[in-house]
């Protein structure tokens, strides 16, 4: 079993730039296997753009992974993002994960950009086709509704020979879209039980598309807070989740010690989910602390618990 616990940010919750590089060396010296970026392109919360981040970490790090959860491929245009993400993973060399989604029809930037959100399935479908093939082929020609490409090529190539292709989102049309073109499932908000059911449906949907996807390659993520939720800030945050999602937060949140933490990952591995987004709840020197707890007292646990697969010599 590969059990794998990386940490993500929302938003930017740092008053400085330096503050997130303290943040991300911690994670780097630590032991953290991934970090991520939520994609949010219109927002008055400020919220790092995701794939300039990825180009920022690819030249801050060393070892850490680490990937955009998730990209809205209906927001962007797939021949730059695909050239993008095949720059960062070798100049990175092979660290990064990309992650794509629908995005939410909720987000602000359907309205700012003038978007039909009824496109963006459809949009996507055809996006990550286009991006699977320009890492593959050496020269792509495409007729979509959306998008078209003649004789469309990318060079360097990504340096992973088969770079992931992880895929958001929990509704029927993202199962499906899954196991047609990922290789891999990143889930977001979803609570526990909503990931789990994604899982198996994803998993049905595989064997009847004749694909498989590694057993290791299914993801969730939550927050996470050491404390209480009344503690200030993540009271207001599990507010906050309940209202915009309409999901009760305590079966998204983990609030307690490092033992209701391990207790939350060990009902995901039991669901068939490995990888693992945790965020923390705070702001500045709080989000450091935070993290530096899970350092701490949780990934030590997590490496014995669900020891890695010894590697071949």
């Amino acid at each position: 079993m590969s059990v794998a616990v990386g940490v993500g940010l929302l938003d930017f919750p740092f008053g400085s730039g330096s503050d997130y590089w303290r943040w991300v060396d911690m994670c780097e010296a630590g032991g953290v296997d991934s970090i991520w970026q939520t994609d949010r392109l219109i927002s008055r919360t400020p919220i790092l753009e995701c794939m300039a981040t990825m180009a920022a970490l690819a030249g801050r790090t060393r070892r850490l992974r680490f990937g955009m959860n998730v990209v809205s491929l209906a927001l962007r245009d797939p021949v730059l993002l695909a050239k993008q993400c095949a720059t960062i993973d070798v100049l990175s060399e092979g660290r990064l994960l990309p992650a794509f989604g629908i995005g939410s029809p909720l987000g602000p930037e359907w309205a700012a950009l003038d978007i039909d959100t009824k496109t963006r399935g459809r949009r996507t479908d055809e996006s990550l086709e286009i991006i699977a093939r320009l890492w593959r082929d050496e020269s792509v020609d495409f007729a979509g509704k959306h998008y078209r490409l003649k004789g469309a090529s990318i060079a360097p190539k990504p340096v992973q020979p088969d770079l992931p292709m992880w895929i958001g989102g929990s509704s029927d049309a993202a199962v499906k879209r899954t196991a047609r073109y990922g290789t891999g499932w990143q889930g977001g908000g979803e609570t526990l039980e909503d990931a789990i059911r994604t899982v198996a449906a994803i998993k049905k949907a595989l064997r009847e598309a004749g694909r498989t996807i590694d057993e290791d390659h299914y993801g969730a993520s939550f927050p996470f807070h050491f404390g209480s939720a009344s503690d200030a800030g993540v009271d207001r945050a599990m507010e906050a989740y309940a209202k915009r999602t309409g999901r009760d937060p305590s079966r998204q949140f983990a609030v307690g010690d490092a033992g209701t933490i391990l207790d939350r990952i060990g009902e995901y591995v039991a669901g068939g989910i490995q990888k693992f987004i945790l965020r923390p709840v705070g702001t500045g020197d709080a989000v450091i602390a935070q993290t530096k707890m899970l350092i701490e007292k949780v990934l030590p646990q997590v490496g014995t618990r669900w020891p890695k697969p010894a590697k071949a010599a």
